[in-house]
């Protein structure tokens, strides 16, 4: 017999026993035989050696389509005994392919993009459009062209990250965009919403948070006053709350506004019993809010002889506790999926 002939012949032993190999221990069984490291095919391989030098061609072209074709044998078996288990396990559960399938999982707007997304709508009925500022930003534009030299009192009020660049920070508000905008537009007339995340080296509580989202709001043009701030922000509460909301402006002090305030609307988690969200006040703080500071408007190449304009700044989460009456922060960023799922 040929050596052609007895790969021919060995292949077709080997197809015949793999044939017989009913589960995976018989298959593995038959694979350390044939295809092991000291199997009957890999012999075959070696005896490539031994053979006359004008021999060695044509034996290891049948010998390499040997191996090729036990392997691509032992694949497919494999492949067959796979879907029969699991056929025979679908059989054995019940499983009725003809029923309709699991819908998949569909992902939801989180709470607070959803509160930034109402608060836009709401804006940009009144006029407004949204402007885009950047997350890092420099101590220039976080604070002095804000009027807040350094070593200022109030930067106190707002711990801050600095990165190893010096005068170069994670911003505190998004009150440095108000200097961006105005060197953009000027010499024309400004409503806009500043939207986006601040960063404060603050302790967690019920109540702040050391990363968190704000709403700047920034009006500029001619003639504007403190009562057009005020109308602007009795609407905008209408809008988000439902008309019959309390709002209380109080006197404050931020060193971007003259005159400056904070609003506070009526808790609605307690009705104005007191809660610890409201520190037991019957009042939640949702915004400041001031006239635009003339040494700003200057700085941002507005003459206040000629220009005035409002600001706002308000946290979305906070108005995200009073619309679904959530009395943690912190569950908005603790990525819990029982919370998450409730919205």
């Amino acid at each position: 017999m040929s050596q052609h002939q007895e790969l021919i012949q060995l292949q077709a032993q080997a197809e015949n026993e793999l044939a017989d190999a009913r589960d995976e221990k018989q298959l593995e069984a038959w694979r350390i035989k044939w295809l092991g490291r000291k199997g009957l095919v890999p012999a075959a391989v070696k005896q490539i050696g031994s053979l006359p030098k004008e021999e060695r061609a044509a034996y290891g072209q049948a010998v390499n389509q040997l191996k090729q074709a036990v392997q691509a044998a032992f694949e497919a078996r494999q492949q067959q005994l796979k879907e029969a288990a699991m056929a025979a396990e679908l059989r054995s559960e019940g499983f009725d392919p003809t029923l309709p399938g699991r819908r998949p999982q569909i992902g939801r707007l989180h709470p607070s993009s959803a509160t930034l997304r109402e608060i836009a709508h709401i804006f940009a009925h009144m006029g407004f459009e949204v402007y885009t500022a950047r997350d890092v930003e420099t101590d220039e534009y976080n604070f002095q062209l804000l009027n807040f030299p350094k070593g200022h009192p109030a930067r106190e009020m707002q711990d801050t990250f600095h990165t190893t660049t010096p005068d170069v920070l994670l911003r505190t508000h998004t009150s440095p965009g108000q200097i961006r905008v105005m060197r953009e537009r000027y010499p024309e007339p400004i409503r806009v919403i500043l939207p986006g995340k601040c960063y404060r080296y603050e302790q967690v509580t019920a109540r702040s948070e050391m990363m968190f989202h704000q709403v700047e709001g920034l009006v500029v043009g001619k003639n504007i006053t403190f009562a057009d701030l005020k109308g602007t922000l009795q609407a905008f509460v209408d809008q988000l709350f439902g008309e019959g909301r309390q709002l209380r402006f109080r006197a404050s002090h931020f060193p971007f506004t003259e005159p400056s305030a904070e609003v506070d609307v009526d808790c609605i988690l307690c009705g104005g019993k007191g809660c610890r969200v409201c520190k037991y006040t019957g009042w939640l703080e949702i915004l400041g809010c001031g006239m635009v500071h003339p040494n700003v408007l200057r700085n941002g190449g507005y003459d206040p002889e000629e220009w005035s304009g409002y600001a706002f700044g308000m946290g979305p989460e906070r108005i995200a506790m009073l619309l679904h009456g959530v009395d943690d922060i912190r569950y908005f960023f603790s990525n819990d999926v029982r919370f998450l799922e409730q919205f």
